[in-house]
This record gives C-alpha cells, structure tokens and sequence, in this order.
C-alpha cells in the first residue's frame, strides 16, 4: 500500500464531503502497541459509509509501518512492537515523575507530509483512548489549523467521555462526544452540514453495529476484537461501567462471521480479543464462540491482552482456548490480598490463580506462557504485599506483569482520593497517568519501584 490516506466512497445518497480520521499520538513515559488500533473510530467510519456519500481519510499517527518512516521497527511474530518515539519536554505538572517523557507514533513531519496529500476535509473526527493523552489531540487539531484553517473538529473516545468539560476547554475541538457514539455522530453531521445532509439511523445495541473500517488502516496483520461492551462488576478503580452503562454480548454467530470477513478480506491472521469481561455468561457466549473458530479450521492466533476473569477458567473452557489457538493468555488475578479483593475487586478470589493454572496446564498450557496481571499503585497499598504477589505467581510458576493504577475520574477509588484530599476533583488529566500517582502522593518511593522490577527478571 502507498503512503497515502485511503479514500472509500459509498454511493448511498447523493450529498459527498471530505471527512478526515485522525489516531493522535501517545504522549507518556512509557507505549507499546498491544494491537492497538483506533477501534471506535474505525466503526463511526463504517456508519458513515453505510449512511452518507462522504468520502474518509485516516491518518493513523501510530501507524508502525508507515513506509517512510526511516527505521523500520523490530516487531514480533504476533504484531506486537515498539513505537517510533521521540524525547519531548516534560510538562510542569509532571516534573515530580523520575521518568523520561516522549511523544510516541509517526514523526511530525510525516503528520504534515499526509495532510499534504489528502483533499481538503470538510470536518475531522479524532479519537483519544487516556484522557493523559490529551497532548496529542491538541498537537494534531494545531497542526490541521494551521493547514485548513476554521474545519469542524470532533472530538471522541474515552478522554471526551470521562473529563469532557476539560476536552471542551482544552482539546481545540468544536465538539465533544461523550460515551458510545454510533447514535451521535448522523445528527451531528446534520448540525454541520445541514439537515437533511443524512437519513439517521438509531442503533439499539452493539450488535447492530457494522464491522469497523479495518481498510483504512496499513497494517492489518493484527486486529482487535470487541464481543462485547462494558462490564457487570463494579471494581472500584476501573470505569468500564462509565464509558458503558449497559453490559451488552454480541452473538456468537456475529463475532465468528466477523473474524473470518476480516480473515477473507484483509489476510489477518491475528485477533485480540478487547473485552472487558469476556468469559462472563461462557456458556452462552465464549464457549460457542471458540467452538465455532474450531470448527472453521482457520489458520488464526488469538490473544487476551485485556486479561481474562481467571475465576470463570474451568477445564472445558481451559481445552477450547488451545483448541483455537488463543496463544497470548493475560489473566487478572491484580491481588492475593483477601481485604483489598473484597474491597476493590469483586471478580476474583485469593485462590482462583492456582485453580485456573491446573485447568490450563491440563489443557497443554505452559505455566511460564500464562501471563497473570496485578495492579500496582494504589494509595495506601503495601509495597510487601505487592512483593509477596510476585513471588506468589513466580512460585506457581505462571509470568507476573504489573499493571499500574491509573486514578480514572468518576471511580469509587477517584472520589475516595479526592474526599481525602489527594487530588482536586478538577485535576490536570495528565496526573490520571498510571505513573503520576504513586509517585506524587502515593506512599511509593523509587526504590520501591526498583525492588518491585528488579523482582520480575530475577
């Protein structure tokens, strides 16, 4: 494929305009892309083409594979890899965080190189998944005005949906679309270009949905899937049930039909699944779902980097994630801590790791390829404790990996921290880095979060 956008035209209705898609950089202190791709995105671009005659560019600043790119970037056989990254300043706010700041995706040069190739747009839809990554969407809405001037910018995606107020004032877009916007975003085009411009089409459900846009995108070797949204539990650091009030399950019929179009029409050989709670409900859900991959018999890999509720893992289910090839096997055990799980995450038990690893083992899992999650960086949690969990999933021979806690407004844990003081209910986004917190007011220090790294490559 070229280096230029891609133009699709749906010959629906008659009115046509140029509609720009934009995937912002990450800035952090630390990326790497999981089989990231701009999946809310990708589906308003598919209702677009069902419902108008617009004509859609994307411009992916995460693209790894862009061709001019001057080092290619090592990647591993199942997608996974390092971003291009380059060393920016670190903002104010951010200067009590020992870590090196950078701004991951495409050079800037590239971003004005594909607006230099791309016809004018009449509007620009950008996403944006942390609401810490703000800084990207207000680089990409300068560097667009600077090229087109006064173009309509919408803004999507979770730091719309949790900070809006802030994404209002700060983002640089003129509108700001929060939760799901499959519903929003014909209305809105009729608020732009006038009404009548499209028919509206109400969606009632996931399942409605069209397949995202996979086309636009370069690399489609990997590609992440939802079967579902949002999540029935209510783990107190975690703001699925704010980004979705409803937990909803497509078909197991739908979800076997879109891996294999993809399959057929792009050659993907590798799906991520990106649910929240995938194994809930398993029998009427997954379990048919992986029965279904079996029986295609096609040449497809799965991963779970989103982490697998370990106390649904029974043998059944265990031998039907081999039998379809789901390689990459993330689970969320996050504590061994009886209180805390109690407390903060009703999903899992002290005991369901041990269980969910003889199930798997049985199955032909090795324990050393299992991967178990536990979180890190909550206030007031022991750093002892957080040890004890490592050497825990270490002696039971399964990969511990450490994810750290990100203070997402509107959890029960963020209006616990601003109760106590910790931290303004009208905060910077960026200090809803998963690396601010524990930094600035937790009781971490670094050498604390050098004995509790140096405990994973021992």
């Amino acid at each position: 494929m070229g280096s230029s956008p891609t133009f699709r035209t749906s010959t629906t209705m008659s009115s046509s305009k140029n509609i720009l898609l934009i995937n912002p950089w990450i800035y952090d202190f630390t990326a790497y892309d999981y089989w990231l791709k701009p999946l809310g995105l990708l589906y308003i671009a598919s209702i677009l083409r069902e419902n108008t005659n617009c004509r859609l560019a994307l411009i992916d600043c995460l693209d790894r594979q862009h061709p001019l790119l001057a080092k290619k970037l090592k990647e591993k056989p199942d997608g996974r890899g390092a971003f291009p990254k380059e060393e920016v300043t670190k903002p104010q706010t951010l200067k009590g965080v020992p870590r090196k700041y950078s701004r991951y995706g495409i050079p800037l040069s590239l971003f004005i190189h594909e607006l230099n190739r791309i016809p004018r747009p009449e509007l620009v839809l950008i996403t944006c998944a942390m609401t810490y990554w703000y800084p990207g969407v207000q680089l990409a809405v300068e560097l667009v005005r600077q090229k087109f001037g006064q173009v309509p910018v919408v803004l999507g995606g979770i730091y719309a949906s949790l900070v809006p107020e802030h994404a209002k004032s700060n983002s640089g877009a003129d509108f700001v679309v929060q939760g799901a916007g499959e519903n929003e975003i014909l209305p809105l085009l009729n608020r732009v270009f006038g009404d009548g411009f499209s028919a509206l089409q109400e969606f009632k459900n996931f399942e409605g949905l069209p397949y995202p846009a996979f086309d636009l995108l370069r690399n489609k070797e990997g590609l992440p899937l939802f079967t579902s949204r949002g999540c029935p539990y209510r783990c107190t650091f975690c703001a699925s049930h704010l980004l979705y009030k409803d937990f909803e399950q497509r078909s197991p019929f739908s979800v076997i039909s879109e891996i294999e179009s993809h399959f057929r029409a792009h050659g993907t050989l590798h799906f991520a699944f990106f649910d929240d709670a995938l194994l809930l409900n398993k029998r009427k859900h997954i379990i048919p779902i992986l029965k279904g991959i079996v029986r295609k018999k096609l040449p497809l890999t799965f991963h779970t980097p989103n982490g697998l509720h370990v106390r649904e893992i029974d043998f059944e289910l265990a031998s039907l994630l081999k039998q379809a090839n789901v390689q990459s096997l993330f689970l969320s055990q996050e504590s061994f801590n009886e209180r805390f799980l109690a407390r903060a995450c009703p999903k899992v038990a002290p005991d369901d790791l041990a269980k969910a690893l003889v199930e798997l083992e049985k199955a032909g899992y090795r324990r050393e390829e299992i991967n178990v999650y536990l979180i890190v960086g909550l206030e007031g949690q022991d750093v002892s404790q957080i040890k004890e969990d490592i050497l825990k999933v270490k002696r039971i021979g399964a990969r511990p990996r450490l994810t750290y806690y990100s203070p997402v407004p509107g959890t029960e844990e963020w209006k616990r921290l601003v109760a106590e003081g910790c931290v303004p209910q009208d905060a910077d986004p960026l200090l809803h880095n998963k690396l601010t917190f524990p930094y600035l007011w937790g009781s971490f220090q670094t050498s604390d979060f050098d004995s509790v790294r140096n405990l994973l490559i021992d």
